[in-house]
């Protein structure tokens, strides 16, 4: 299991990270403090640690010098959103910087591709019966191959990525498609409508009024 350090100091914000991150699969650890979040980054071993930059004790710039030499890939997530802010991060070494407040869907989509790019990411995750191989791009379900367009499998890939939260369809539609939602667009709810009957998922997916979409239950990464 990828395992996840979160250094953040205010604690509603951790647990909302937190929880997200183990409904998607993630193993997580709070740090309250830089001290603590140092003495776990000697401790244990990360995949990957998030970073706010005001943290007390030892503040996430001296904690990111201490995460290059053990070479743990690092994303600061910090409500310092200034240009100034963000290339100091970059140029010390961070692997991308998330400026406050922002979605989780967000969140996932920057931690999953600094996983990818370190090759840490989960290759198979298992939703129900089905399973989705990301680095073959293909699916079985009951062991029996099912044919998706390219669409349709990263459709199924955000859904599983972010289960149990309500997408809204501009969300879904700029993960997916990557342009700018229209709302007359009738595009997302095709795409669910046929993911649903290919799958014969009625129940797994659910609209969710004036919002979009949410896949439920849980999911496993392997």
């Amino acid at each position: 299991m990828i395992r996840i350090l979160i250094a953040e100091d205010e604690e509603p914000i951790a647990n909302l990270i937190r929880m997200n991150l183990r409904r998607a699969g993630y193993g997580c650890t709070w740090a309250p403090d830089g001290v603590k979040a140092a003495d776990l980054m000697d401790t244990e071993k990360f995949d990957l640690l998030l970073l706010d930059v005001m943290l007390p004790g030892i503040n996430g710039y001296e904690l990111m010098e201490y995460a290059r030499t053990l070479e743990l890939p690092v994303i600061f997530l910090t409500a310092l959103g200034s240009t100034e802010n963000k290339v100091k991060g970059l140029k010390m070494g961070a692997d991308d910087y998330l400026p406050k407040p922002f979605e989780i869907v967000e969140l996932l989509a920057r931690v999953e591709a600094v996983l990818r790019r370190y090759n840490k990411a989960e290759a198979v995750i298992e939703v129900f019966d089905v399973v989705l191989n990301t680095a073959s791009r293909s699916v079985t379900q009951k062991g029996e191959p099912v044919s998706l367009t390219m669409k349709e499998f990263d459709l199924l890939l955000l859904l599983a990525r972010n289960r149990n939260i309500a997408l809204y369809r501009e969300t879904i539609y700029e993960n997916v498609w990557g342009g700018e939602y229209m709302g007359q667009s009738r595009t997302v709810d095709l795409h669910i409508q046929r993911l649903k009957k290919k799958l014969n998922w009625d129940n797994e997916i659910t609209a969710v009024y004036k919002v979009g979409y949410r896949l439920e239950g849980d999911v496993k990464n392997t």
